[in-house]
């Protein structure tokens, strides 16, 4: 993750400035641990950016919103009507979503983000979260609909 990638997940420029250069502290203390064969420089950069990201948001004890208080609804959404209400992107709608992205537990913030703006892939995404490709791609269409009803929430 670049720092631009860093700031994207942590909005405060100082905190991104602060997690960006632990980041940059913990890849040259690993450098030798690097292996070429199992992922990009990139990707591991990204895996180590995503872990000092996510540890740094959960020690804010940031407000965020669970797919459980978004009510039964939240789940039977089909992507069709995900894409309804996120609507064409415009101004309004741009905001909207980097409101709800601020609702969102680090983890699902991360995925959305390394998804949509980083446009990685979900093996990737997998390598970075030591997960697997399926599972990402559960928690995306997850938190696809989450963003959906937080959506709603706000306009309301």
């Amino acid at each position: 993750m670049s720092p631009a990638q860093v700031a994207r997940f942590i909005p405060i420029l100082e905190n991104a400035e602060e997690v960006y250069q632990d980041v940059f502290i913990k890849v040259f203390r690993n450098i030798k641990m690097y292996d070429e064969q199992k992922s990009s420089l990139k990707t591991w950069l990204s895996r180590i950016a995503y872990h000092e990201s996510v540890s740094y948001l959960r020690k804010k004890h940031t407000s965020v919103i669970y797919l459980e208080d978004c009510g039964e609804e939240a789940e039977m959404l089909s992507d069709t009507e995900v894409a309804q209400t996120l609507g064409q992107p415009n101004p309004e709608t741009v905001q909207l979503i980097k409101a709800a992205l601020t609702h969102l537990p680090p983890e699902e913030r991360a995925i959305i983000t390394m998804f949509y703006y980083e446009e990685m892939s979900l093996k990737e995404i997998a390598y970075i979260t030591e997960s697997i490709p399926t599972t990402i791609a559960s928690k995306l269409s997850r938190t696809r609909k989450k963003l959906c009803k937080i959506i709603k929430m706000l306009q309301s």
